[in-house]
């Protein structure tokens, strides 16, 4: 039996028009029972969960079946940039579905044609072709796959703090502990630690000494585990998952320099902070590099139908002229999945989301945040840029102990825990990883939703401070 659309209505507030959901326990029993019934979840207990059923997404916001809101501050996994049910990109998905809904990657297609057009334009000069995946896990393994065969080398390096995807080489690329039941994957990969200042891993005592020995670690890396062994370093523009860490100033530009002076390939994972999270298309060009591989996904359509890819320089592009590349994939550039993509750069466009991103983010997101910092003990650290910023708790800011331990579960994260349930009690869904609270909303959320949401995270650090130095 097929589940209808829940019944809503429509309700005025504040002079704009919302969506209601209408609660319906009924459908919102069934569906429960169907996927706990039948539904495996990834990175999980299957019997200590209890996924929420939602009914449905209008912008910024979620409604379950009880008819509850949720400002969506985590864009779900970091991918719905242009919000739930954009109506620009349902209508392209359905326009091409009628017309065509999919055709194999080896033959041209309009629509794929023209999203890798658009993708190699805004990367910039030295960028014409894309290699369109399924995501950002098999984008990751690709452009790693372009590395070695080009250099002819094998070792790739990556940072401890990092995710890259659940793939065989993505899983052994991410530094962070969802890779520990994986292992052994990929044995040709070695780890280093990137610039964190807050807990410089370099005991540095400024952001130019953390750039200036972050460089220096790197560098001895290469050296003792080869150069010549050495194809890729990937790294994250800005870490995503595991901190939100942006890059201090001379950072990525150092990289470069190390990868051009060893003859290493520089793959920049793009697949959280591409199109538009940062105010940028991609994040890499607010820090004036460039690298020879970028990956994307999530963005680049809202997920709206499963797309990521690699883009790819005119350098490493060239090598494949003559000989063929290994790899591929059934669903390369589907065409549902690009004609979503297409009226992405569209809405880009025509609303200004790049300078939307960069205004709110300046204006409202940053001087909220370090004044929340002010007023709460729990609060150590905030950073980010654009619509991606992260809240570090703490026990203690002076040792800048974290409010939970290092990947902490059951009751140890229990801290962070009831700081979540008090944001979804207040109809906000946030991001939480370890001690930290991410703020990630859809690039579309309007500024009324972006404060209200800023205020209920502000509530909700009451409790964490009820576990803090004072």
């Amino acid at each position: 039996m097929s589940i209808a659309a829940p019944a809503a209505d429509s309700v005025e507030a504040d002079g704009d028009t919302l969506t209601r959901i209408q609660p319906d326990p009924e459908t919102d029993a069934r569906v429960r029972a169907d996927d706990r019934g039948h539904v495996f979840h990834s990175w999980s207990a299957q019997a200590l969960i209890d996924p929420l059923p939602v009914a449905a997404g209008q912008g910024a916001t979620f409604w379950d079946y009880a008819g509850n809101a949720y400002l969506d501050f985590s864009s779900q996994l970091v991918n719905l940039n242009l919000g739930h049910q954009h109506p620009d990109l349902v209508q392209a998905i359905q326009r091409q579905a009628g017309r065509l809904a999919t055709i194999q990657p080896s033959m041209a297609n309009d629509v794929r044609g023209e999203l890798a057009r658009r993708i190699a334009e805004v990367a910039g000069d030295g960028f014409e072709k894309v290699f369109f995946t399924n995501g950002g896990a098999d984008a990751n393994e690709n452009a790693v796959r372009m590395a070695r065969l080009v250099t002819g080398r094998r070792k790739v390096l990556s940072m401890y703090r990092s995710y890259h995807g659940n793939t065989s080489t993505a899983i052994a690329l991410t530094g962070d502990p969802r890779r520990w039941p994986n292992e052994p994957a990929d044995g040709s990969v070695a780890r280093f630690f990137g610039p964190y200042p807050y807990r410089s891993p370099f005991h540095s005592s400024s952001i130019e000494e953390e750039t200036q020995r972050a460089l220096a670690h790197l560098e001895q890396t290469i050296v003792l585990e080869g150069a010549s062994t050495i194809a890729a370093i990937v790294i994250e523009t800005i870490v995503g998952t595991n901190g939100v860490l942006v890059p201090p100033p001379g950072y990525l530009a150092g990289v470069r320099e190390l990868c051009d002076r060893f003859g290493i390939v520089f793959i920049a994972d793009e697949v959280m902070v591409g199109f538009g999270r940062v105010g940028e298309w991609f994040a890499f060009q607010a820090f004036d590099v460039e690298p020879d591989l970028i990956t994307f996904a999530k963005g680049v359509n809202s997920g709206y139908v499963p797309l990521g890819g690699v883009v790819i320089s005119d350098r490493i592009a060239a090598h494949f002229d003559t000989v063929a590349f290994p790899g591929g994939l059934t669903y390369s550039g589907h065409p549902l999945a690009c004609a979503a993509g297409v009226a992405t750069f569209e809405v880009f466009e025509r609303d200004g989301i790049l300078e939307r991103v960069r205004d709110l983010g300046s204006r409202v997101v940053e001087p909220r945040l370090r004044e929340i910092a002010t007023r709460h003990p729990s609060v150590g650290d905030v950073r980010g840029m654009g619509l991606f910023w992260a809240i570090e708790l703490v026990k203690d800011a002076g040792t800048r102990e974290p409010l939970v331990p290092f990947n902490a579960g059951g009751t140890d994260a229990a801290p962070v825990t009831a700081v979540a349930a008090a944001c979804k009690r207040d109809g906000v869904w946030p991001f939480t990883h370890f001690h930290r609270m991410h703020i990630a909303p859809p690039l579309v959320i309007s500024e009324d939703d972006l404060v209200r949401g800023l205020d209920v995270i502000d509530r909700a650090l009451s409790i964490a401070d009820e576990h803090a130095a004072r």
